[in-house]
């Protein structure tokens, strides 16, 4: 507890820096992974190669990608861009599956329903089938958050200031209430980023409140 309380601002720059990368790439690859996943969705043949070629990604271990970035984007192995795009591709590895099976769930018939009123094709995935696939999609999406925070502790290893740092340098010196604290900032922080995107789907999806509410009425 002496450790914890003597280091408190330490611990808490370290958070704040987790946070300042986790966050834009949760941010990017929901807002990258909708359209790949739709455009993905209208290939045809080649679908399932990029489907699995996304899936595939994840595969690739992550300390290997954050040493290979900085020499595609040409920035120092140190730069929190690295961080933020490698976490943004393993998002989109987990994400633009999720998201094609998603679109692929939505009823035909709705669709043909919304073509005969005469709603075009963007309209129509704005307001018909990106609103019907909301719920799958969150679910992807709560699964990107959690992994995402726990991948960013990754770039301790290369120096870059997370809270990985507190797993690093207590491993080093020895001090396992510091790697505890690391782990118990690591495991909150994502609890606390996957309320918020519960939070998110509750106020931008409001019609799957209705439909819980139906389902856990009496009968």
């Amino acid at each position: 507890m002496t450790w914890f309380l003597n280091n408190l601002p330490a611990i808490g720059s370290y958070l704040i820096a987790h946070v300042s990368q986790a966050v834009p790439a949760i941010v990017a690859t929901l807002v990258l992974a909708i359209p790949i996943a739709r455009l993905t969705q209208r290939l045809g043949p080649l679908r399932g190669i990029l489907v699995s070629g996304a899936s595939l990604l994840y595969a690739i271990p992550s300390l290997a990608l954050f040493v290979i970035l900085p020499v595609v984007l040409g920035t120092g192995i140190r730069d929190t861009v690295n961080v933020i795009v490698a976490l943004t591709l393993y998002g989109l590895a987990l994400l633009v599956p999720t998201t094609v099976d998603a679109l692929d769930a939505v009823d035909q018939r709705v669709l043909d329903a919304a073509t005969a009123m005469g709603v075009g094709a963007l309209r129509r995935f704005a307001t018909v089938e990106l609103p019907l696939a909301g719920p799958a999609i969150l679910a992807g999406l709560r699964v990107v958050t959690v992994s995402t925070v726990s991948l960013t502790t990754v770039g301790a290893v290369l120096g870059v200031r997370s809270l990985g740092w507190l797993f690093t340098d207590g491993f080093q010196r020895g001090i396992t209430v510091e790697i505890l604290t690391g782990i118990a900032a690591t495991a909150l922080l994502a609890v606390a980023l996957d309320a918020l995107v519960v939070l998110g789907g509750w106020v931008l999806l409001p019609w799957t409140r209705r439909a819980r509410t139906r389902e856990g009425a009496p009968a």
